[in-house]
């Protein structure tokens, strides 16, 4: 499965990396589950505005869609991104599979001036110590990835360092496990990391399992009008989107289309 195969290799690349530049935690004492968010409340209030919030990706290859825009600067699609009306950047950084790096998200915060989720596969606190150091907003915590004790000490570490966190799920049961562990922000990904199969209906149909107080995001697959539309109707608050951005001939003009249907009027005249 691809996804143990990238975890795994995470593990070590952590531990080389932590070798090589230990890093403080802070203070326990510190934040707690009811302390703002520091940064991360840049991020969740980008994803709070009326109608469908969009988080535009920057990758550059992932394991299920191969090369996308190897070549592209971080920079200057971020702010392609913010002058389209994206709420707040997704910036990958796993090299080895994605292509990234950290100094990809640098560049793309600095570019664009918008809140940046630092998206990677955390499987250590180290790796959140490491995205408050580079400045983001967010981290991802996948609940596949980790054990029920581990996410609630990623998550209460998140809070500490002021970042927000989205933690990812892809079935009821994960949502349950999310919550139980005090997830603020959930997302649905419509692919299947273990078989990288994407069902776009998934997101919908899980959306009712998330308390209104949580912020919802829908990820992957969503590439059309039509699709945001039906995300609006079910009530989603964001969606994050990365490779029908990466892919159009003209990524701004691609974005527009996608924010424009999400807008609350676009709301109004689907109902007329």
């Amino acid at each position: 499965m691809i996804l143990d195969e990238i975890l795994a290799n995470k593990r070590r690349e952590v531990e080389q990396r932590r070798a090589l530049r230990p890093l403080a935690a802070p203070p326990s004492g510190a934040g707690g589950s009811d302390s703002p968010l520091g940064g991360g409340r840049r991020f969740v209030d980008a994803l709070r505005q009326p109608g469908i919030s969009f988080i535009a990706e920057i990758k550059r290859k992932s394991p299920s869609g191969g090369e996308l825009r190897p070549g592209v600067s971080a920079a200057e699609l971020a702010l392609t991104y913010a002058t389209a009306g994206a709420a707040a950047l997704s910036v990958l950084t796993d090299e080895r599979y994605f292509g990234g790096s950290d100094a990809d998200l640098v560049a793309a915060r600095q570019a664009s001036g918008l809140p940046a989720l630092r998206k990677d596969f955390v499987v250590d606190p180290y790796q959140v110590l490491e995205a408050r150091e580079l400045g983001a907003e967010a981290v991802l915590l996948i609940v596949r990835a980790l054990a029920d004790a581990e996410l609630r000490e990623l998550l209460a570490l998140a809070h500490r360092c002021g970042l927000a966190a989205l933690v990812e799920t892809h079935s009821a049961a994960e949502v349950e496990r999310a919550l139980a562990a005090g997830a603020r922000i959930i997302g649905v990904n419509n692919r299947d990391l273990d078989t990288l199969i994407t069902d776009v209906s998934l997101a919908p149909r899980l959306r009712a399992r998330v308390p209104s107080e949580c912020v919802f995001v829908a990820e992957s697959g969503i590439s059309r009008p039509e699709d945001v539309a039906v995300l609006r109707d079910a009530g989603v608050d964001a969606i994050l989107i990365g490779e029908a951005l990466l892919r159009a001939a003209d990524p701004g003009e691609k974005l527009r289309s996608l924010v424009a249907a999400g807008a609350p009027h676009a709301a109004r005249e689907h109902r007329r």
